[in-house]
């Protein structure tokens, strides 16, 4: 019998599975289709917006490789598809950071970026409403069917209201799609988990600007906080449920 590293006891998952079941409440989701069944499951996509993903927005100026980000962007609208035709809740979460007199950004967070964002945040603003900087990248973008999340801080659970909208529409497993993988995305998973969502991170549908920084993010979620999938396995389980 093979047994998985970490496993202490030489268990199977199977084995493993059943002590859960026999320990929690309610029956675990045991395997991916379970886990995004649309009746229960949300498509959450994260900052997906110029200054993130754009040549000419902010990280692109600053010099960060945007590549990878811009490649998942031409693979991630097939996938949103996929969830909505599926009936899927798609939720987009949208940064604003920078206002008129500075409604959201407190002292700490423009020390932060004084030491380490090269005058983005306090030079130069980032993702105001209604500008290009921070409207939606290319076709990655909602319908009006759609809901779609502020934010002011990486965590999208931080002050909005994505959970009150999660337990409302019955949602048991958040899919997390977006940018970047080390900072929103691994904010928002980890206080997905924390506050008992079952959590499908999309390898390939987030992206970050190196490929350490999103190798070492996937490899922490998948041990500790979610399961990793892909966007061809994602969309072959809600086409099926389609046909």
């Amino acid at each position: 019998m093979r047994i998985a590293k970490g496993n202490i006891m030489g268990n199977t998952y199977q084995d493993n599975l059943a002590a859960a079941a026999r320990l929690a409440h309610i029956a675990p989701l045991g395997s991916l289709r379970e886990k995004i069944d649309p009746n229960h499951a949300a498509l959450v996509v994260i900052d997906m917006q110029n200054d993130f993903c754009a040549r000419g927005g902010l990280v692109d100026k600053g010099g960060r490789d945007i590549s990878a980000v811009q490649d998942m962007a031409r693979h991630l609208p097939a996938l949103i598809e996929s969830a909505r035709k599926a009936g899927a809740l798609v939720i987009f979460v949208r940064s604003i950071y920078t206002t008129d007199n500075n409604r959201y950004l407190s002292d700490v967070w423009l020390e932060q970026a004084a030491r380490k964002q090269g005058g983005g945040y306090t030079m130069t603003p980032v993702c105001r409403d209604g500008s290009w900087e921070g409207d939606y990248y290319g076709d990655v973008r909602p319908l009006p069917g759609d809901i779609v999340v502020t934010k002011h801080r990486y965590n999208a659970f931080h002050k909005t209201d994505l959970d009150t909208i999660l337990r409302a529409n019955g949602v048991r497993t958040i899919v997390v799609t977006g940018v970047s993988t080390n900072v929103c995305v691994e904010s928002t998973v980890r206080e997905g988990f924390m506050n008992d969502y079952y959590v499908v991170l999309v390898r390939d549908g987030t992206a970050a600007y190196s490929n350490e920084e999103h190798e070492m993010t996937v490899r922490n979620i998948d041990r500790f906080f979610g399961e990793v999938s892909t966007i061809d396995e994602l969309r072959s389980i809600w086409s099926g449920r389609n046909a």
